[in-house]
């Protein structure tokens, strides 16, 4: 073959599959388009959605709820889900206080997030190999309503979300109802009123304010203490949550 004919054969081979190749290229960039564009309605409508009627309605489960039933059935453990919802009313104004006392001072200030303690327990974890949290009340509703327990980068970006959303759509009181229902409050126990009935043998609307201190006291590791039997540790924690719950100007929703 001449080599001017070789050239050219060459030539229209490229110019046959060069349109070919960018279309199939065209397309695939226009399918993944498509899909994130409609994930991402998906994403916000489903959410909003949700956020909307959980305004209203008691969130049936949780996240937390599925994982713990199922590790109970691995481990072959009897299965333990313990919960009773009851309005905020029906909760005692020293519960309010005790958890606002030990897990959010500003939770009535703020819009979801404590910046001035995010900076408080950077610094101190500089210096310390016990790492201190700063989660707010709503960021930790957030997480037990809608998310599982990580901390990965994609489930804190979508806390930050979900906490922006509740602060948007529910009100202070409403995010108090619902973060007193449905947190984890012992091995299967879950919310106020079942904690209460648990371990003090009454309603959690006749909680004191010491009863109230022990169970905001094991929060953090509800599993493992008993608010019921508790340990050195667990009544000095009571002491100073009574401390700041002396400090703190009342709050009635």
């Amino acid at each position: 073959m001449p080599a001017g004919d070789y050239l050219f054969s060459i030539d229209i081979g490229y110019l046959i599959h060069l349109p070919y190749n960018t279309l199939k290229t065209k397309n695939f960039k226009k399918k993944v388009l498509r899909f994130i564009k409609r994930f991402c309605i998906f994403f916000f409508v489903s959410t909003i959605g949700t956020a909307l009627l959980y305004r209203f309605v008691p969130p049936p489960v949780t996240p937390l709820m599925c994982i713990r039933v199922v590790g109970q059935a691995f481990d072959n453990d009897a299965l333990k889900l313990k919960k009773d919802w009851v309005s905020l009313d029906a909760i005692s104004n020293n519960l309010v206080m005790a958890v606002i006392a030990s897990e959010d001072n500003h939770f009535n200030e703020h819009y979801g997030f404590d910046f001035e303690a995010i900076q408080k327990a950077a610094k101190m974890n500089k210096h310390s190999k016990r790492l201190r949290g700063a989660s707010t009340i709503t960021q930790q509703t957030a997480k037990n309503v809608f998310l599982w327990p990580d901390r990965t980068w994609l489930r804190k970006g979508l806390e930050v979300y979900f906490t922006l959303l509740i602060e948007t759509t529910w009100s202070k009181k409403r995010i108090m109802e619902v973060y007193l229902n449905v947190i984890e409050m012992g091995n299967g126990i879950y919310g106020a009123e079942m904690a209460s009935q648990t371990y003090f043998g009454k309603s959690a609307k006749n909680l004191t304010k010491r009863e109230a201190a022990l169970i905001a006291a094991v929060l953090p590791n509800p599993r493992r203490w008993n608010p019921a039997h508790p340990s050195a540790y667990v009544q000095r924690k009571q002491s100073r949550i009574l401390y700041v719950m002396s400090k703190l100007e009342r709050v009635d929703y």
